[in-house]
């Protein structure tokens, strides 16, 4: 392939490996870098099998072209174990006629039944072989009336085979990163904290649900000018000095521990917000000129976090009745309030007590809140509003 480049403009070869590249950052990877193989190739499909479809998993695939939903289920349920261009050559381009002569390629029931409708003859591919032993498959389909894939067209395909084999290597791995922020993400919103993340301007790069639920009310605190501010001028005047500070911190890996506190006064007459602002510390390698420098934290105290009723039950041991008392209480009820709310008698509502002290291994009820709020059932919390 040393001399493939000079049947084919250079140009035509950087712009399809920058769209493979580019491909990372798409809500559907490699959808325009596919486009544009299309058109290159004279091709009426291009598909990447990022997953082979198995038993019970209809697989993961990118395709351009005419396809139809019905189409993608047919060959993912049955005609993908009569397809014959599968199993080829790792990292090596190859077309159906080096795998099978003409005539029995039409003569195949997979040509035929699936191929033939939807007028696609000729076929050019190649099964890419992952660093962690996964396996991706590229396609290039053409329609009758095209004549066959030239050796121009399979040196230009060859060679953009290990850029697809990086870049698929690489969106494993953002996935996995995306997939932890997500997580993460979700475990603060459940323990019902709002995030803001701020970069080295003091301006708003992300926040959480959780954060802009409190931050569109505008009850204590709010965006303006996409900078974080306080409804009231004492408050905000220390608001800006913490973020000051913070800011001041990132990049500097001594102080950048140092965390910072302020309860914010409400409009509505509310409880305050707890509010805390610390300095992210950069990344060794950090070069970008837009990142993370600061974060602010945001606690709402009148958002309640309540466990899912079969959790709490299912950590404890408890029976329907005394897992609805220990979740009145955790919201800091007390037992009496408990009984009304749920409708029992007191009596009936100390029976549950003593059997759920039995059950902690606790014998106050201030230590019973402790434990069920410190349990892994705030992980499974519904917010409610007082």
């Amino acid at each position: 392939m040393k001399n493939a480049t000079a049947i084919f403009p250079l140009e035509t070869y950087s712009e399809l490996v920058g769209a493979v590249y580019d491909g990372l950052l798409e809500s559907i990877p490699w959808q325009k870098c596919m486009l544009r193989m299309r058109t290159e190739f004279a091709a009426n499909y291009v598909t990447l099998i990022l997953r082979s479809p198995r038993a019970g998993d209809h697989g993961l695939m990118i395709n351009v072209g005419d396809t139809t939903t019905e189409g993608l289920i047919s060959y993912n349920s049955h005609f993908y174990a009569m397809d014959p261009f599968v199993g080829l050559p790792s990292d090596k381009m190859v077309t159906i006629n080096e795998i099978v002569d003409e005539e029995r390629w039409v003569a195949m029931p997979f040509y035929q039944e699936f191929l033939y409708p939807v007028n696609v003859h000729r076929l050019m591919g190649a099964d890419i072989v992952l660093e962690d032993g996964g396996e991706c498959r590229l396609r290039v389909c053409r329609p009758r009336d095209v004549p066959d894939f030239s050796a121009r067209d399979k040196a230009l395909c060859s060679m953009l085979l290990p850029h697809f084999k990086r870049a698929i290597t690489l969106h494993g791995k953002l996935d996995l990163v995306e997939s932890e922020r997500k997580l993460y993400a979700g475990a603060m919103d459940r323990l019902m904290v709002g995030t803001v993340m701020l970069d080295q301007h003091g301006r708003v790069l992300q926040t959480n649900r959780q954060a802009d639920v409190i931050l569109q009310a505008g009850d204590g605190i709010r965006i303006v000018s996409n900078m974080p501010h306080a409804t009231h001028a004492a408050d905000n005047r220390e608001l800006q000095k913490l973020i000051k500070a913070a800011l001041g911190r990132h990049g500097n890996q001594k102080t950048a521990t140092v965390v910072d506190a302020i309860s914010v006064v409400r409009n509505s007459g509310k409880r305050n917000l707890g509010v805390v602002v610390h300095s992210v510390a950069p990344s060794e390698w950090s070069e970008g000129k837009i990142r993370p420098a600061a974060i602010i934290y945001i606690r709402d105290p009148e958002h309640k976090a309540e466990a899912p009723h079969e959790i709490v039950r299912q950590l404890f041991n408890f029976t329907p009745a005394e897992a609805n008392l220990a979740m009145q209480l955790a919201n800091g009820l007390s037992l009496e309030d408990a009984a009304i709310e749920l409708g029992i008698r007191r009596n009936t509502a100390r029976a549950h007590l003593r059997a759920i002290f039995s059950k902690t291994d606790v014998t106050r009820q201030t230590e019973l809140v402790r434990i069920l709020l410190n349990s892994v059932a705030t992980m499974g919390i519904r917010e409610t509003h007082s």
